[in-house]
Order: C-alpha cells, then sequence, then structure tokens
C-alpha cells in the first residue's frame, strides 16, 4: 500500500473501530442470514476500486479526522502537533516519518518542488494530505485545508 493509502487507511480504521464499538451492540443482534447476502454487492464496488489502488474505499460516512486524530493525540505520551507537521501526523499513526518515507509520499502525490528543501516540502504534504483525506471521506476543518 502506498505512503498516502496508510495514512488514510490508519485514521479511517480508527474511526471505524470507535464506531464499531459503539454500533456492535445493536448490530450484533439482527445479524443473521443477511450479512452473507450483502457481502456479494460489498465485492462488487471494490472491484471498481481498480482506479485508486493505493486507496481504501470511500467510507459510508464522513469521518471526523479531527476527531480521531485529537483522540490519538491525547492518548499518545509525546506532544504531537499533527495540525501542523507532516512529520507529527505520521509519527501519531505509527508510521515512518523519516526523510526517505516523505520522499517517497511527496513522489505518491506529484511534488513538483525541490525534495531537498523538507521544510517546503514538509507544508505541502501535510496540505496534500488534509486535502486528500476529505477528497476520500474524511471530514476535515477548514482551517486545515487553507494553502
Amino acid at each position: 500500500m502506498s505512503i498516502l493509502g496508510s495514512i488514510v487507511s490508519a485514521i479511517f480504521h480508527h474511526a471505524g473501530a470507535a464506531s464499531t464499538a459503539q454500533a456492535a451492540p445493536s448490530t450484533a443482534a439482527p445479524s443473521t442470514a443477511a450479512p452473507s447476502a450483502s457481502a456479494a454487492p460489498t465485492a462488487s464496488p471494490t472491484a471498481s476500486a481498480p482506479s485508486t489502488p493505493a486507496m481504501p474505499p470511500k467510507p459510508a460516512t464522513p469521518v471526523d479526522v479531527e476527531a480521531v486524530l485529537t483522540k490519538l493525540a491525547a492518548q499518545n505520551k509525546e506532544k504531537l502537533d499533527w495540525r501542523k507537521s507532516i512529520v507529527d501526523l505520521m509519527k501519531l499513526l505509527n508510521l515512518d516519518s523519516s526523510l526517505t518515507a516523505r520522499k517517497q509520499l511527496a513522489s505518491e502525490l506529484h511534488y513538483s518542488g525541490d525534495q531537498n528543501d523538507s521544510a517546503t516540502m514538509n507544508i505541502w504534504l501535510h496540505q496534500q494530505v488534509m486535502q486528500k483525506l476529505a477528497e476520500n471521506g474524511g471530514k476535515v476543518p477548514d482551517e486545515l485545508l487553507r494553502k
């Protein structure tokens, strides 16, 4: 999976785990033979996914990115500024935040600037990741989408 796909997947996974935990008691009782019938239609939408193979499928409902990341940050020992720093965002998600990984992410996102100017690249990467999260089913605050 791509680095961007790993970021999106990690955030959506944490959101899904929270919503599954809340919905589990109500969905556990009515589920009998219906889930096996719905498993076949679920396979069909993934057949259209190859247009963006590196990205996980969009969630059925928007994922509150800010809430997920704020919760993760509160549980983390380090004080990570995920709102401004791509490095801290990646660390918060337990992903490789090395310069090599960020350069790979920049290549995935078609960064046209100088990858040796890591400060400029990091700002651009953070903005692009927030934009991609919004485009793929994430609810991202407007202040994080500013360019």
